[in-house]
């Protein structure tokens, strides 16, 4: 095979963290049905993201990063798509009005089916099946015919992404992401002091909007006062289905990945010599790459110079994810060699995998205070080294669950049961992610 990149050079690399498929005709067969579907993005909106991107690595910009753990085909709603959106609105809101700049959307929607495991096997009561991978592998029930990895379920996850996608462009442009209905935006799990604070800052706007208005500058003006740009994102984790959807961009003759707008690469799968780092190294597509504990300061700059040789802005985003403890300790290292590098990099921050612990009532879960600890703590190492902090990423939803403890609804581990709805790791709820997001706010507020 030739050295020159190619959407299938991956297959010659060593590739971690994917299924074996018992069945290698029905595989085939489904990623050549793949290839024969429509994009589910395009390359112009890809490049119009990293773009945002770039400017998010100068202190121009601030992104915003959520959405679910693993999307499932059982929790598959419209009201779940639209809540999740509608959070994702708020936290922009207060976002922007504490960090005074423009806020890049991106929701962890619309391809975020595989998830990376520890063990490649679950053993239960001494009988042993394989993990589970997420819905676009496998089924969660521990049951052989579930468990068994299906490569039909890349078809079921491409179909719901496209609605799912599909509603998401009807919510930015057809009128819900409308500024002026920002008062609308609020849920019914957000009341009391959160919310009545939240319902200030929409009155605050309001006076806004209602000023700009009479001197003329209105929706019909200035489009993104009633419609946004939303993105989608996903880890680069099922290469196959990957590669089913890389395409050619016929202005440019460049290669994308049109499963996403933007693609990253796991804590677990970022080896130089890995399938994921040369599979991705070769779209067009911004990518991040998720940093953490592990992570060597060498190995770090050649990867980076393996995913970005051209030094491209926006090209690449690191997002760490060190522990609330470690962060101070580890992540200032990277930084200082990163940026002594010259490399151009966007530094996010999820505050979410290195604060997961288990209850004794055997519950994953995640503590408000590590996370929000972690944040600020990731920003001050950035404020300290000089480089910039450009963004967060979450794992949340819209929905009124109860799955990390701690924040204003004081959820402790004894009522975790009550509404624990994850497939794989706790999500912030609607309450939590929008208190979270004031705290920020007032953090970027202090440091400006």
């Amino acid at each position: 095979m030739s050295d020159r990149w190619t959407p299938d050079r991956w297959r010659s690399r060593p590739a971690r963290q994917l299924p074996d498929y018992p069945d290698e005709a029905a595989l085939n067969s489904v990623e050549a049905r793949l290839r024969r579907y429509p994009p589910l993005v395009f390359a112009g909106e890809a490049r119009r993201l990293k773009e945002h991107l770039a400017k998010a690595s100068r202190g121009q910009a601030f992104v915003l990063q959520g959405g679910d753990c693993a999307e499932s085909f059982a929790e598959f709603h419209a009201d779940n798509i639209r809540d999740t959106f509608r959070v994702l609105l708020q936290m922009a809101v207060v976002l922007s009005f504490g960090a005074t700049c423009p806020v890049v959307k991106i929701g962890r929607l619309a391809g975020q089916f595989a998830k990376p495991r520890s063990d490649n096997t679950e053993t239960r009561d001494g009988v042993t099946m394989p993990a589970y991978r997420g819905d676009i592998v496998n089924g969660i029930e521990f049951d052989p015919a579930v468990r068994t990895p299906d490569p039909e379920r890349m078809i079921q996850a491409y179909n719901q992404s496209a609605a799912t996608l599909n509603l998401l462009r009807a919510f930015a442009s057809g009128g819900y992401a409308d500024l002026h209905e920002v008062h609308r935006w609020n849920l019914a799990s957000v009341d009391g002091t959160l919310g009545e604070r939240y319902r200030k800052l929409a009155d605050q706007l309001d006076d806004a909007l209602r000023f700009m208005g009479a001197v003329g500058l209105t929706g019909d003006t200035i489009p993104q006062l009633r419609e946004t740009e939303f993105f989608t994102s996903h880890e680069a984790l099922l290469l196959r289905y990957e590669q089913a959807l890389t395409r050619v961009d016929s202005l440019t003759g460049d290669w994308y990945d049109c499963s996403a707008h933007f693609l990253w690469i796991g804590d677990r799968t970022r080896q130089l010599d890995g399938a994921h780092v040369d599979f991705l190294s070769g779209v067009g597509n911004p990518i991040g790459m998720k940093v953490g504990p592990t992570t060597d300061p060498d190995e770090l700059i050649r990867v980076i110079e393996a995913l970005n040789p051209s030094n491209e802005p926006g090209r690449l985003t690191l997002i760490s994810r060190m522990g609330a403890e470690k962060c101070a300790d580890l992540l200032p290292p990277l930084l200082r060699r990163v940026k002594s590098e010259g490399r151009v990099v966007t530094w996010i921050c999820d505050p979410m995998h290195g604060n997961t612990h288990k209850t004794a009532n055997g519950f994953k879960t995640r503590d408000f205070q590590r996370v929000i600890s972690e944040v600020r703590t990731n920003f001050g190492c950035h404020f300290n080294e000089g480089t910039v902090a450009g963004g967060v990423h979450f794992e949340m939803t819209g929905q009124d669950v109860t799955e990390c403890v701690g924040g204003a609804q004081h959820i402790d581990e004894a009522h975790l049961g009550d509404r624990y709805h994850t497939h794989c790791d706790p999500r912030l709820n609607a309450a939590q992610a929008l208190e979270l997001a004031f705290l920020i706010a007032e953090h970027l507020k202090a440091k400006r």
